[in-house]
């Protein structure tokens, strides 16, 4: 993979966990979310229009829309239903197991070829995530139902990362990002009044109305991390091996995890984070 795109890449996986942390920590994460998505339909649209793009050039790229959107919001319903059902740490490094699904259908069904060193790159960056998220104890993957909202959620964010990179040849990344989160927000909204549980109400995801400062931060954040993803793609960069590259994201969060929130087993993540680190060096060098 060429240096610019890995550079692109690494800065947006180091962003991820900055403004997937500030959500977390918010009294009202749920909220916190739905007001990040509001901020980003405006600063896609304000950069869209700022740089000349065209807003209705999504036109041409309908039917990749429409699989990005129906990708997202699958992804955000299977992912919250299995945090709901199962132990975080059986069933999320599936979720984030993408990469895998990647490869699989873009060597089936789209021609695309990976060397050995790449696929074990990809297999190495997978344990890496796995590892960090193993605790004894916990009884793994032992309900099927839980197992099946983890892989739709893992198959979500595939079809969606592989749908962008092929819209991103078309039209510019910030018009993408406008007409995803135009058509995503009102899902968002309703899969978390339905599946969030009783905490969760109408009111309890508008907080960001009253003050949408700290929201703004968020929203920036968020934004530059994933248009960065956007011009990845747009530079040639290969779907699986980018999503590879941004687990870096994982041991980034280790690091805040154990600085900011005072998580513990730092000595086990560390090792897992040194595999998945590894896995990205073999991915990048031999490409």
């Amino acid at each position: 993979m060429e240096i610019k795109i890995t550079i692109m890449v690494l800065l947006s996986a180091a962003l991820h966990p900055l403004w997937n942390a500030m959500i977390k920590r918010d009294p009202q994460p749920e909220g916190a979310f739905v007001g990040n998505s509001a901020i980003l339909v405006v600063l896609a649209g304000a950069h869209s229009l700022i740089a000349g793009h065209d807003l209705l050039a999504i036109t041409k790229i309908w039917h990749l829309l429409a699989i990005t959107v129906a990708a997202k919001l699958i992804y955000t319903a299977s992912l919250v239903t299995m945090l709901r059902r199962g132990d975080l740490s059986a069933y999320y490094p599936i979720a984030r197991s993408s990469p895998v699904f990647i490869v699989l259908v873009s060597a089936l069904f789209l021609g695309a070829l990976y060397t050995p060193l790449v696929l074990a790159g990809i297999g190495m960056v997978v344990a890496g995530a796995f590892w960090l998220q193993y605790k004894r104890g916990v009884r793994m993957l032992d309900n099927p139902v839980t197992l099946m909202f983890a892989l739709l959620a893992m198959a979500g964010t595939g079809v969606n990362s592989i749908a962008d990179a092929r819209a991103v040849q078309v039209v510019a990344p910030s018009v993408i990002f406008f007409w995803t989160f135009i058509f995503t927000l009102p899902g968002f909204i309703l899969t978390f009044t339905l599946l969030g549980g009783k905490k969760v109400s109408v009111p309890s995801l508008f907080p960001w109305v009253r003050n949408p400062l700290p929201y703004v931060k968020i929203g920036v954040l968020c934004y530059i991390s994933y248009l960065l993803i956007l011009f990845s793609y747009q530079g040639g960069g290969e779907v699986a091996v980018v999503n590879s590259v941004r687990q870096a994201s994982i041991p980034f969060s280790v690091l805040l995890g154990g600085m900011w929130l005072k998580e513990t087993d730092m000595g086990q993540r560390i090792l897992a984070s040194l595999l998945l680190a590894a896995g990205i060096v073999v991915i990048v060098l031999v490409r």
